[in-house]
């Protein structure tokens, strides 16, 4: 087994778990966040990954930089033919251009690194979107030349590949001119280097001969003052070219061929450029993938507040049903009107406290006599239940919508969802009315099973088959929305009769405690068909949410691969801070 396999797992199961969006949701650093995901990933595909894999393969130098800082003249001039497309328009490098040797084509032909960038070898041409390679006897086995594009491209694609190439890349050469070394653009990639202890190598180009020396060590002191120092420094004079492709003399750029071949020539050099990359690059992991599993606590902390919106919104929908149900509202209209068919009004209600007894015979024959006014009666009771579950969830739908317009999450997850989804959920679904039908219906089963079961006692049973079960069921679902509360005047009187005269017909076959207990049983079995309906509502905004929120466990295991790949670290031999690139610097120095 390779030593690094247990390293390369732990870094295969890290990218296993970015492989979906981490930041659905528009929270505040969201666009922060899906930018370290992409970068992290990118890094993790374009290069820890493959390299980790084939630790022994040709070291990879990437030549970037900001606009006009002569990368494609620097790439031609060290290979000795023109093989990136310089000019004065810009962007000048739409496609990156590989430089390999021969040997090493098939290597990088092959899409180990970079592996989403689609290859083109042959002649020059920029295709946007590939890698072209090309091949050049003159570069010795064992490195490659990237040129990239413009950091600072106006194009938005071309800056973002800039930046993936270089999280690719073994080895930086970095470049800029004397005229803006000193731009915070170039150096916020600098200081990325740093912090993920990148080898690295910046050439400043195109100073003037009276600036050589001058413009290098002022460099020199700001890469010392951001944790720079010490990196390899090359200084290429302006020169005029005879045309604007022309390649820089041989003697200017031969500090840099001779860097650069003797790091090809040494195999000890290359691998510890790779190994020096390689650890920080999975250093940084320690930092990155912790800041972004924390990213993803604040996605979840959003999706958490949008449902207990939605949960707020429902709650409040079932209270609105609970006062419905307890005000005596459903003995309004229909109901009422169909209890007068039934048993009539006027003296009746005065007189109804003492006289039960008296009106009894009265109401068990409507009861048996005439199943019509039952009928209807129970129709009006059902469709009045039905109409107060709508609106109670027709209110909680629009209260959800309005809170979630007004959040920015709920917000563009509503408009994702487009306009007439969103018109759609800020009213009650299309198919309540049947399944609260159907639920108002199963409710009143239950009821006439409670009174079966009540009157099963023999001292009960003549009674409650006196009034029959139907009969008697029908008086405790009445006796449940008996409460007057929030009506006033004839309203009152009818609603508090109608409520009088279930429960005390109710008392006189059950007795005053077996009643109250009937009625409490009836409303919380209600209540409860009631708040499903309500939460299957709620499910179609809570269903945006599932759909794009990321496993509940993501942060968590995103924080055990971190320390994990951190465990098995020490699998990958960590060199010291430029040591290649000091220790051949330093051997070309001594034999000049």
């Amino acid at each position: 087994m390779n030593r690094s396999e247990g390293l390369l797992e732990a870094l295969r199961e890290l990218r296993r778990h970015l492989d979906r969006d981490l930041f659905p949701l528009a929270t505040g650093d969201a666009e922060t966040g899906r930018r370290a995901l992409r970068e992290l990933t990118g890094q993790l595909d374009d290069y820890l990954i493959p390299r980790l894999s084939s630790i022994d393969a040709p070291l990879l130098a990437v030549v970037g930089g900001s606009t006009g800082a002569g990368k494609s003249t620097l790439v031609n001039s060290v290979v000795g033919a023109d093989v990136s497309e310089p000019g004065v328009l810009r962007p000048t490098t739409l496609a990156p251009t590989l430089v390999t040797s021969p040997a090493d084509e098939a290597w990088f032909t092959a899409q180990h690194v970079l592996p989403g960038l689609p290859r083109v070898t042959g002649g020059a041409g920029d295709h946007p979107g590939t890698l072209r390679v090309v091949t050049v006897p003159s570069l010795p086995p064992g490195l490659a030349l990237l040129d990239a594009p413009d950091i600072d491209s106006v194009v938005t694609a071309n800056r973002e590949l800039a930046a993936q190439l270089l999280a690719a890349a073994d080895l930086w050469l970095f470049t800029t001119t004397a005229a803006r070394y000193a731009d915070e653009v170039p150096w916020g990639f600098l200081r990325s280097a740093r912090e993920r202890s990148t080898a690295l190598a910046v050439i400043l180009s195109r100073v003037p001969p009276e600036a050589l020396g001058v413009v290098e060590r002022d460099l020199s002191r700001l890469l010392e003052a951001n944790g720079l120092g010490g990196t390899l420094l090359f200084e290429l004079p302006e020169l005029v070219l005879p045309e604007e492709n022309a390649r820089l003399p041989r003697p200017a750029v031969q500090p840099v061929v001779d860097w650069l071949t003797g790091i090809a020539a040494d195999s000890r050099a290359r691998a510890e450029v790779v190994r020096q990359t390689l650890s920080g690059a999975l250093e940084s992991l320690a930092v990155r993938v912790p800041a972004l599993a924390d990213a993803v606590d604040r996605q979840h902390g959003a999706a958490d507040e949008l449902r207990a919106m939605a949960g707020a919104a429902y709650a409040g929908g079932l209270a609105s049903f609970d006062e419905g149900m307890l005000d005596g509202s459903l003995l309004r209209g229909e109901v009422l009107a169909r209890w007068q068919d039934f048993i009539g009004t006027g003296d009746l209600m005065r007189s109804l406290e003492n006289r039960v007894s008296r009106f009894r015979d009265r109401v068990v024959a409507m009861f048996t006599g005439r199943p019509a006014p039952e009928s209807e009666l129970r129709v009006a009771l059902e469709s009045g239940v039905e109409s107060l579950i709508r609106a109670s969830a027709d209110g909680a739908a629009e209260r959800t919508l309005e809170s979630w317009s007004s959040h920015p999450s709920g917000r563009a997850l509503l408009e994702e969802a487009g306009v007439a989804a969103a018109g759609r959920l800020g009213r009650a679904s299309a198919d309540l009315r049947e399944r609260a039908r159907t639920a108002v219906r199963d409710w009143q089963g239950y009821v006439l099973d409670l009174v079966s079961q009540e009157g099963a006692d023999k001292r009960t049973t003549a009674r409650v088959t006196s009034y029959g079960v139907n009969g008697a069921g029908l008086l405790l679902m009445l006796a449940v929305f008996a409460s007057t509360g929030g009506l006033t005047g004839i309203e009152i009187g009818i609603a508090g009769g109608t409520g009088v005269l279930s429960q005390k017909l109710l008392e006189a076959v059950f007795g005053d405690q077996a009643v109250r207990t009937l009625t409490v049983k009836a409303r919380a079995d209600l209540r409860a068909r009631v708040a499903a309906l309500l939460g299957a509502e709620a499910t179609r905004f809570t269903a945006l949410l599932d759909a794009v929120e990321p496993p509940e466990d993501t942060a968590l295991a995103l924080r055990a691969a971190a320390r994990a790949v951190r465990d098995h670290r020490g699998e990958l031999p960590a060199p010291g801070r430029r040591d290649a690139l000091s220790h051949t610097a330093d051997r070309e120095a001594g034999e000049a």
